[in-house]
C-alpha cells in the first residue's frame, strides 16, 4: 500500500511538472509588448521564470514543486537616525518610520494606483535606500511629488512603476518601465545615488541614466535634496524645498 502511495505521488509531481512546462511555455510565448516602447528594464541578474526552469535538472524541478521557496520580504535593520529638521543631506540614515511614510500617503490618498500594498512599497525603499546609503524616507517623500501621491495624471501611467519620472524628459515621452514595483524603487534609489555619490552601487545598475549622470558630474556630487533644484527637474527653482517640506509632514505622522 505504502509503495503505491509513493508512485501515485510521484505520477502527479511528474504530471505537474509537465504542467508547469506547458504552461510557463505559452505565457512566454504569447507575451506581447507595446511596440511604441523601447525602454523596458530588466535586471540582468534575473533569469525569467521559463529561462531558470528550462535550466533546472528534473530531480531539482521536482524538489522545488514539492518544497518551494518562501518569497523573500524587504528588509530593513531598523535603525533610524535623530529627527533634524535642518538636515537635508541626500546620503544617511531614515528619521521618519515606514509607518508614517504609509499613514502620510493613505492619509493624503486612501486608494494609490500601485501594483504592491504601500506598506510593502514603503519597504522596498527602506531595503533599497539602506543598501546604497541614500535616505530612504526623503526619496519616498520625492516619488509623492513626482507621482502625485501615487494619483499620477501625468506622462507616467501607475503601469511603469516609474515612481520619479525617470526618462520623461518632454511631455510627450512617457520615460522607463520597470517590470516590479521593487526595480522601480530600485532605479530611483541608483538615480540619486548617482547624483550624490561617486560610489557605485550594491547591486546590479538598473537606472538607465546612471552612467549619462555619472560622465555628467564625474568626481562632482550633490549634498543636498535642494541642490537638486534645476537638475532632477527644470526649472524646478523650489524642487528640493518642497521635497523637504512633504517630508517634514511626514515627520509629524504619528
Amino acid at each position: 500500500m505504502r509503495v503505491n502511495k509513493k508512485r501515485a505521488a510521484l505520477t502527479f509531481v511528474i504530471g505537474l511538472t509537465a504542467m508547469v512546462s506547458v504552461f510557463t511555455g505559452a505565457e512566454a510565448g504569447h507575451r506581447i509588448h507595446d511596440p511604441k516602447v523601447d525602454t523596458k528594464v530588466t535586471a540582468n541578474t534575473h533569469l525569467s521564470a521559463s529561462a531558470s526552469t528550462d535550466k533546472q535538472s528534473f530531480k531539482e524541478r521536482i524538489n522545488a514543486i514539492l518544497h518551494p521557496q518562501a518569497e523573500k520580504k524587504p528588509s530593513f535593520s531598523g535603525v533610524l537616525a535623530p529627527v533634524d529638521y535642518s538636515n537635508e543631506e541626500i546620503l544617511g540614515r531614515p528619521m521618519a518610520t515606514q509607518e508614517q511614510c504609509v499613514e502620510y500617503l493613505l492619509s493624503n490618498n486612501p486608494y494609490p494606483e500601485i501594483s504592491v500594498s504601500p506598506s510593502e512599497l514603503v519597504a522596498y525603499y527602506y531595503e533599497e535606500g539602506e543598501k546604497e546609503g541614500v535616505r530612504p524616507d526623503v526619496a519616498f517623500a520625492q516619488a509623492l511629488k513626482e507621482t502625485g501621491f501615487f494619483r499620477y495624471g501625468g506622462t507616467v501611467t501607475p503601469d511603469q512603476n516609474n515612481y520619479c519620472g525617470l526618462g520623461t524628459t518632454s511631455t510627450t515621452v512617457k520615460g522607463m518601465y520597470f517590470p516590479s514595483a521593487q526595480l522601480g524603487v530600485r532605479a530611483h534609489i541608483q538615480h540619486l545615488l548617482a547624483y550624490a555619490s561617486t560610489k557605485a552601487p550594491a547591486e546590479d545598475v538598473v537606472d538607465p541614466r546612471y552612467e549619462l549622470v555619472r560622465d555628467m558630474y564625474g568626481y562632482q556630487t550633490l549634498d543636498t535634496w535642494t541642490d537638486l533644484n534645476g537638475r532632477w527637474a527644470v526649472p524646478g527653482y523650489t524642487y528640493g524645498q518642497s521635497i523637504m517640506s512633504m517630508f517634514h509632514q511626514i515627520l509629524q505622522e504619528p
